[in-house]
């Protein structure tokens, strides 16, 4: 297992006393693998936080959501996700090309839990799970390095109120981006953004934006 603490950790448990119960949980909490529990608690999440490091070896933090299942476990030591349609910036997908480094935060809101999960991540554009994931243009698959379970009690409880129409769905129509009708970006859209700009309701002004997001945004319809 790759050592856990570093030295400025253990100056901090030496600080605060906690030193041998740092190297108790390492050495009960923290695995190599995934069980079938964790398995199960990762699989039915609907997001999660995904940390990866960029070209200026800044540590960057992104949301990344889906349907329950959007998350595959391939095996005990890997799982992969789809990377969908963003804004055109990458960050996350171009820093995984250059740096595998990855952090992973799983949680539960409505039964407060909490996993950790770090790894080596890729990403592929013609990975053979692009079949499975409808409506994704990448596919990230993380090798696990460690992952452990973390104290949920500052976690508030949340109950959900609807899943995002956005999300990618076999024979249901993907609504665009609001933010993708914005006057400033229309003639650096991609082919295939430009030509539902219109057919979503038109340019919007950054006024006519703000008022939109203000509003209960739309759902996507059947095909």
């Amino acid at each position: 297992m790759t050592e856990i603490y570093g030295e400025q950790h253990r100056q901090m448990q030496d600080q605060f006393d906690s030193r041998q119960l740092a190297d108790r949980l390492a050495a009960t909490i923290v695995k190599m693998a995934v069980d079938d529990q964790d398995a199960a608690f990762i699989s039915r999440r609907d997001m999660f936080f995904l940390t990866s490091i960029d070209h200026l070896g800044r540590p960057t933090v992104s949301y990344k959501g889906g349907d329950p299942g959007f998350i595959a476990i391939i095996d005990e030591k890997t799982l992969a996700f789809p990377s969908y349609d963003g804004n055109g910036m990458f960050l996350s997908m171009g820093n995984i090309a250059s740096n595998p480094q990855v952090g992973l935060l799983f949680i539960d809101f409505t039964q407060p839990r909490r996993l950790r999960l770090q790894g080596q991540a890729s990403v592929s554009v013609d990975d053979p799970l692009l079949q499975q994931f409808h409506g994704a243009d990448m596919i990230v698959r993380v090798a696990i390095d460690q992952l452990w379970t973390n104290c949920p009690r500052y976690v508030h409880r949340y109950a959900p109120v609807d899943a995002s129409p956005y999300v990618p769905r076999p024979k249901v129509k993907t609504p665009l981006a609001p933010w993708k009708r914005l006057e400033f970006v229309q003639d650096v859209l991609p082919a295939k953004d430009a030509d539902s700009v219109e057919q979503a309701g038109g340019i919007l002004s950054p006024r006519d934006y703000a008022d939109l997001l203000a509003k209960t945004l739309p759902t996507g319809s059947a095909d």
